[in-house]
């Protein structure tokens, strides 16, 4: 495959990253169903460079031309053509699927963004490719059928003619059969007037006006929305979680299983001053952590429960908007026992699911973390499965520090995602996406 174009890319921008989501997984939707000249027109992207860029890439091969910079009128009317083409066939061929409901809902989201104005269009050897920019759909303006003009009635008009007549006979055969004075009569016959007939014409349907989604929250439900959405954040505090980023994964494993009696203090000292530096994995979640409450929506409230030591968790009140300040100082405040210090995360996530309902609306647990539980035996993905049973809608997405899988199959049971980071870039790009995965930061309506 050739790249066509790579742009910058902003992580902060979690709208744009869900859609880069959302747009792969259309892609991998519809490429089985699409013939390969009808799939080409729908570029491929790719994050590059460190997830810094993201790279626009297709099959087709020869130069790409930016169709606007194209001057040649008659080669954009044919380009223009194809590519409306192509995309009814797109449209045709969604209509002959089945899809569940979650796909269609994806389709019919996407179907606007595609045919948006404000895409870029390549042209590779005279084939076009849509480069999306993830911006809001500009569409055609829609044809407005004109407003059907009234028929005249004339037969209301000849109506009143006949009768007119009528009257005419009639007074006419009075006049010759009747003895009297007809001078008179003629006198006294008071003149018809014909009044021609009003045409009264229809008032014209008022529109009614079509609801648009807002992507936003009223601020009257940041002051009092009894049944919303609300989060858990589950904090390794682990002493495990000062082990430094700087380090690979094999000197770390190294570092874990060192018989520290064999070293002289000064050398035991040395070596764990180099593996626990800054940044270490809690330094760099902890500030990631901290930046991400700023941006999750207000009218969501967010407790958090702490992953310190043996044999429970600790957990705190769900704290609104204007109180995430008191949030940020505990978050900031958290650090490791120097003895008996452990990961609870079986109680930890026990505790987090019973705070939330899961049931009447969409909740949310995000654990960052860097392994498993070391307090119980207890099977965490049985807990999964059950949490996943009595309470469907909520969602647990991970944020997995040491890159170790362990916990999986939390994420799996209740439909959320694991997010692997092993540095401070990978932390901040996949707190962001384990966030903006959940959709919870939109922002007020203005």
């Amino acid at each position: 495959m050739q790249r066509i174009i790579r742009i910058k890319i902003d992580h902060n921008d979690f709208q744009k990253v869900s859609l880069l989501d959302q747009y792969n997984s259309l892609l991998t939707l519809l490429k089985p169903h699409l013939t390969e000249r009808t799939f080409s027109i729908l570029a491929t992207p790719k994050l590059i460079n460190d997830n810094q860029y993201l790279g626009w890439y297709t099959a087709l091969q020869g130069q790409p031309i930016f169709l606007n910079s194209v001057t040649d009128e008659v080669l954009k009317k044919q380009i223009s053509e194809k590519l409306q083409t192509r995309i009814s066939n797109i449209e045709l061929t969604i209509k002959s699927l089945q899809l569940s409901d979650e796909q269609q809902a994806l389709v019919s989201s996407w179907l606007p963004r595609i045919k948006s104005l404000g895409n870029q269009i390549y042209i590779i050897n005279d084939e076009p490719v849509i480069i999306n920019t993830f911006e809001d759909p500009i569409l055609p303006p829609p044809v407005v059928a004109p407003s059907a003009i009234p028929v005249k009635t004339f037969w209301r008009w000849w109506h009143f003619l006949i009768l007119a007549l009528l009257f005419a006979a009639l007074g006419s055969l009075l006049y010759y059969f009747y003895p009297f004075n007809k001078e008179k009569m003629v006198e006294d016959v008071p003149k018809l007037t014909i009044i021609p007939p009003v045409l009264v014409k229809k008032p014209e349907p008022v529109p009614v006006p079509v609801p648009v989604a807002r992507n936003c929250i009223p601020k009257e439900d940041v002051i009092k929305n009894d049944n919303a959405s609300k989060m858990v954040m589950i904090f390794d505090n682990s002493s495990s979680m000062t082990l430094t980023l700087m380090e690979p994964k094999s000197a770390i494993a190294k570092y874990l299983v060192t018989d520290f009696s064999m070293l002289t203090q000064k050398e035991a000292d040395a070596y764990e001053a180099r593996m626990t530096r800054l940044p270490n994995r809690l330094s760099s979640s902890k500030k990631v952590a901290l930046s991400t409450i700023d941006k999750i929506q207000q009218d969501i409230n967010i407790a958090l429960v702490t992953l310190t030591s043996c044999p429970v968790a600790q957990t705190t009140s769900f704290y609104d908007y204007a109180s995430r300040g008191k949030l940020k100082n505990k978050i900031n405040k958290l650090n490791p026992l120097e003895y008996n210090s452990a990961t609870p995360l079986y109680s930890g996530v026990q505790q987090a699911s019973k705070m939330l309902n899961g049931v009447n609306r969409d909740d949310y647990i995000l654990i960052i973390s860097d392994g498993e539980d070391s307090c119980s035996k207890s099977n965490i993905c049985s807990l999964a499965s059950k949490i996943a049973a009595k309470q469907p809608r909520l969602k647990i997405n991970i944020v997995d520090i040491a890159g170790q899988h362990k916990i999986d199959c939390v994420a799996k049971s209740t439909g959320g995602k694991v997010y692997i980071a092993q540095n401070p870039t990978e932390i901040v790009n996949q707190m962001n996406k384990a966030v903006s995965d959940l959709n919870i930061t939109k922002p007020i309506c203005e």
